[in-house]
This record gives structure tokens, C-alpha cells and sequence, in this order.
């Protein structure tokens, strides 16, 4: 069903304050999924969203999302997430695997609040030109302010992947083994990793916003058993950064 182009007060849903936020995270993290080596690196942050939607708590692994449902304890809505390319270049290790090309996962999330001080989050997302699998990331969040600025969380991560996905990024074919060396491998779907996240937040002003996150996960399942990362790479992945974004208010008639 199409959604009303009318909003309840007579304007058009995208009408009223509206707020973007923009800034950038740098941090030391794996060179690829499943390496045994680090790299530092750059991303960007960008957030829309409408003025006056309460929003409990944000972690730093929420993908870009649009709330659709909202009753303050339970949010739904549409997500997306855009997928880096990733070939040979970027590690002589990566030889033997398919290149992926830059696209995107788009897809729906659903968060539920059980208290003032957890967040419960799921995101399900198919994947577009990178790759043609379905990715679940889900996550559990315990979360409390030590000062009105500061806010500190931390908890559980998992993501289960499909076949498409696992194939995309780690099948390696008799062709490519024979060429490249690396073991000959067809992994199924399933489980993709699991650890946990932490960060700590500063609001430093009424626009800018600060932060410093660490995260540890480790591959499981068709990803762990993979010839890339038995042979090639490390089945424990940790990372490491800072970010920092500033707030821009806007209206649209």
C-alpha cells in the first residue's frame, strides 16, 4: 500500500524540521574480512532524520536507516548499507577470489527497547551488484549516561549470511585454486561471526558529537572454514577509532 502523501496536519510528510548529520570515523581495523593484517582508514557518517523523532540510542554499526513504524519502544523501517569493492589490490592475499564491486544491501530493521537502558536491533538487508545474498546482522545493546554529555554501551554482535553472500566473498573454484594456490572451497550459508562492540560518546556541543570505539569479532561457521582465512588469514578480528560528526538543521515546506 502506497504511503499518504498528506501527513496527519495537512502537510506532506516530508514537510517540517529535519536535521543531517555529517562527519567522518577513523580507525585501525582488518584489511579485509578475515585478514591477518591491519590498515587504517576513513568513513564517512552521514544521518537524516526529522526533528523531534526521539531516538533512544544510535550505535555506531547501525546501517543508514528510515523509521516507518515508531511507538518509542518498538522503531521499524527500511535500511541500507553501502558495500566497498574489494579485489586483489587491496591484498596480494585476496588472490584466487572473486573481485566484489561497489554496491549496496538494502533491506528492513526492527529495534525494541525491554527497558530504558537496552536496545534489541535487527537488520536484514539483500545485497545489489556486490553480491546477491542476504546478510542479519543482530545486536544487543546496554547503554547509560555517566554525565549528561557522556554516554557510554557496549554488547553482543552476530551476523548470518546466505550461500550468495559466502560465495561471493569466499568460494574459491578448482580453476582459481589450481592458479593461485589457495584451497579449493564452496562454503554454504549460515552463521558469519560473532563478538562485541563498545563505544563512548560525547555530545560536545549542541551539534558536534565525538567518539571512541573498539570492537572484536570472530568468524565462525562457512566464513571461519574458509581457505582464505585458514590458510591466508585470522578468524579474530579486532578494531579500533575515533569519530566525530556536526549536526545541520534544515526545513522543508
Amino acid at each position: 500500500m502506497a504511503a499518504p502523501a498528506f501527513a496527519a496536519d495537512g502537510g506532506y510528510w516530508w514537510s517540517g524540521d529535519w536535521y543531517l548529520k555529517v562527519g567522518a570515523a577513523g580507525f585501525v581495523g582488518p584489511r579485509f574480512e578475515g585478514a591477518d593484517s591491519n590498515l587504517f582508514r576513513v568513513s564517512p557518517i552521514v544521518s537524516l532524520g526529522k526533528a523531534g523523532n526521539v531516538v533512544r540510542f544510535t550505535s555506531r554499526n547501525d546501517n543508514p536507516s528510515f523509521s516507518l513504524y515508531d511507538t518509542g519502544n518498538v522503531r521499524a523501517g527500511a535500511v541500507g548499507k553501502v558495500v566497498m569493492p574489494r579485489d586483489s589490490g587491496d591484498s596480494d592475499d585476496l588472490r584466487g577470489l572473486r573481485s566484489i564491486r561497489m554496491g549496496a544491501e538494502l533491506g528492513g530493521f526492527a529495534e525494541i527497547y525491554p527497558t530504558d537502558w537496552m536496545r534489541f536491533r535487527a537488520e536484514v538487508r539483500h545485497g545489489i551488484r556486490s553480491h546477491s545474498g542476504l546478510v542479519a546482522d543482530l545486536a544487543v545493546d546496554a547503554f547509560t549516561d555517566i554525565t549528561p554529555d557522556i554516554r557510554v554501551s557496549a554488547g553482543p554482535r552476530a551476523t548470518f549470511a546466505s550461500n550468495d553472500y559466502m560465495d561471493a566473498y569466499y568460494k574459491v573454484s578448482a580453476a582459481r585454486s589450481a592458479r593461485y594456490g589457495l584451497g579449493e572451497y564452496n562454503p554454504g550459508g549460515g552463521i558469519h561471526s560473532a563478538g562485541l562492540a563498545a563505544e563512548i560518546n560525547w555530545q560536545a556541543t549542541d551539534r558536534i558529537e565525538a567518539g571512541a570505539f573498539a570492537e572484536y569479532k570472530r568468524l565462525m561457521g562457512p566464513a571461519a572454514d574458509s581457505s582464505l582465512v585458514r590458510e591466508r588469514g585470522d578468524r579474530n578480528q579486532f578494531l579500533v577509532g575515533i569519530s566525530a560528526t556536526y549536526r545541520f538543521d534544515f526545513t522543508v515546506p
